[in-house]
């Protein structure tokens, strides 16, 4: 009686094996795949908080230097309109090569419109942010509008 060793493994061990593998990529990959719009949508929420705190500190430097035509933040010229930096110019109050497109970050800026639009998106123009200017009426100071789509929207088009 010659005995032979049991060499790798039986087909049922396989079937079982290929058959648990697919259970756990069906509940898986959609998950995987919903990070990249929940990343496009935090990528525009957070644009939207740092334009927030770059036009406060930007009013904040304005206030303490006794208000002018500009400021300069880490060397970048500001021109501030009412109190708070022109829409043609809060770009500069960003973190340079981090945010706008021209400077190798993940939005696209459109000066005249005040709009920050997120590349890659399926609808960039509502996967957006919105800077809209500094205004005073009847003598009140009203502090610029930074606007996102509703969040029904972001998730519809990011």
């Amino acid at each position: 009686m010659i005995k032979s060793a049991q060499r790798g493994f039986t087909l049922i061990e396989l079937v079982v094996v290929i058959v648990i593998l697919g259970i756990l990529a069906a509940f898986a990959v959609p998950r995987f795949a919903n990070l990249d719009r929940q990343a496009r949508i935090s990528s525009v929420r957070a644009l939207e908080g740092s334009l927030r705190a770059s036009s406060t500190l930007a009013h904040s430097m304005w206030r303490a230097q006794g208000g002018g035509a500009n400021v300069n933040m880490e060397g970048q010229p500001i021109v501030i309109l009412n109190g708070y930096p022109n829409r043609a110019w809060i770009d500069n109050t960003l973190a340079p090569g981090t945010i706008v497109a021209g400077q190798n970050g993940r939005f696209a800026y459109a000066p005249a419109t005040g709009v920050f639009s997120l590349t890659g998106a399926a609808n960039p123009a509502q996967c957006s942010v919105t800077y809209t200017d500094a205004t005073v009426v009847n003598g009140v100071l009203i502090p610029p509008v930074i606007a996102v789509p509703a969040q029904a929207v972001l998730n519809a088009s990011c």
